[in-house]
């Protein structure tokens, strides 16, 4: 693989819930849908809403009613935007990726495929929630 692109799925909490990783060749609104369906079959909680950037407009707000019956809600940049912009809730995403960053294994692409990539996260993952656990461990 020359590139790779990585979809995480994270709670209101920023925890992660899934992630993907597969070759950069694949558009995003294609590559959300391997995520999704990893989504649907590892979680057994009900799932009614998902917020996503403006990486993920077009059909795939359909796709993702017909197949999972949940909503999508995506939050597109405001037009004529200079600079940075608060989204409504895509922090919490930028914020756990933010966390990712803290592990040296995730800070560059060490691994030599996308299942060990997207194992690491989540490893990383788990200690992050280990360490809100037990914070003096």
């Amino acid at each position: 693989m020359k590139g790779r692109k990585r979809h995480i799925v994270v709670d209101v909490l920023g925890n992660l819930v899934a992630a993907a990783v597969h070759a950069a060749g694949i558009q995003d609104r294609d590559g959300v849908r391997l995520v999704l369906a990893q989504l649907r079959a590892t979680t057994k909680a009900r799932i009614r809403l998902i917020w996503a950037d403006g990486a993920y407009t077009g059909r795939l707000a359909h796709w993702v009613r017909e197949t999972l019956d949940v909503l999508l809600t995506v939050f597109p940049r405001p037009s004529r935007q200079k600079g940075f912009h608060l989204l409504p809730r895509r922090w919490v995403g930028e914020r756990t990726l933010g966390w990712f960053k803290r592990y040296r294994r995730l800070s560059k692409d060490y691994e030599r495929c996308a299942e060990s990539s997207e194992s690491m996260r989540y490893i990383a993952a788990s200690h992050t929630l280990i360490r809100r656990l037990a914070p003096c461990l």
